[in-house]
C-alpha cells in the first residue's frame, strides 16, 4: 500500500497525485452516504434537509471532476482504487452513517471532514518547495475553492441543525 500524509510536505507530483486520489474518493464517500440517506430515511425527511443532501451529492461530484483534471494535468499514473479507497478508510472513515442518531449530524461530518483535508492538503502544498508539473498557483486556487465550499457546507448544516 502506498502510505501517503497530508501531515507532511508533498514532495513529488506522485505524492501530490495520491493525496489528490483520497479526496476523489471522500468525495465519493459523501456522496454514497449521502444516497444512503436518501434510500434508508427517506419518508423520514423533510423539504429542506432533501435538499441540503441533494445539493451535497451534487457538489462532491463538482468536486471530483475537479480533482481529477487536476490528476490528469499532473499526467502520472494512479495507484489502484482499493488502495486509495482503504486509505481513506483507515484515516477519515471512522465513522458510519449509523453511528449518528440524525441525518444532519452525519453530513456535518462529512462536511467538515472534507474540509479539513482540504486544508492540511492546502497546508502541505504551501509548505512544499517542490515544483510542480502543474501550475501551483492554479492548484492552490482549486483547492482553495474547494475547501471554502466545504466550509459553506459546514455553515449550510450547522443553520438547518440551528433550526430544528
Amino acid at each position: 500500500m502506498v502510505v501517503v500524509s497530508v501531515s507532511q510536505r508533498v514532495a513529488s507530483d506522485d505524492q501530490l497525485a495520491r493525496l489528490l486520489q483520497i479526496g476523489i474518493v471522500l468525495e465519493e464517500v459523501v456522496e454514497a452516504r449521502t444516497h444512503r440517506h436518501y434510500q434508508q430515511l427517506d419518508a423520514e425527511l423533510d423539504e429542506e434537509v432533501e435538499q441540503l443532501l441533494a445539493d451535497a451529492a451534487e457538489e462532491s461530484a463538482a468536486h471530483r471532476e475537479r480533482l481529477e483534471t487536476l490528476i490528469e494535468d499532473l499526467g502520472v499514473d494512479s495507484v489502484p482504487f482499493g488502495e486509495i479507497e482503504s486509505l481513506v478508510d483507515a484515516r477519515y472513515g471512522r465513522t458510519r452513517p449509523e453511528d449518528f442518531d440524525d441525518v444532519l449530524y452525519d453530513q456535518l461530518c462529512n462536511e467538515e471532514t472534507a474540509y479539513k483535508f482540504y486544508d492540511d492538503l492546502i497546508g502541505a502544498i504551501e509548505d512544499s518547495d517542490v515544483e510542480f508539473s502543474i501550475d501551483r498557483e492554479e492548484l492552490v486556487a482549486t483547492l482553495t475553492a474547494i475547501r471554502d465550499e466545504e466550509a459553506e457546507g459546514v455553515r449550510e448544516v450547522t443553520e438547518v441543525m440551528e433550526r430544528r
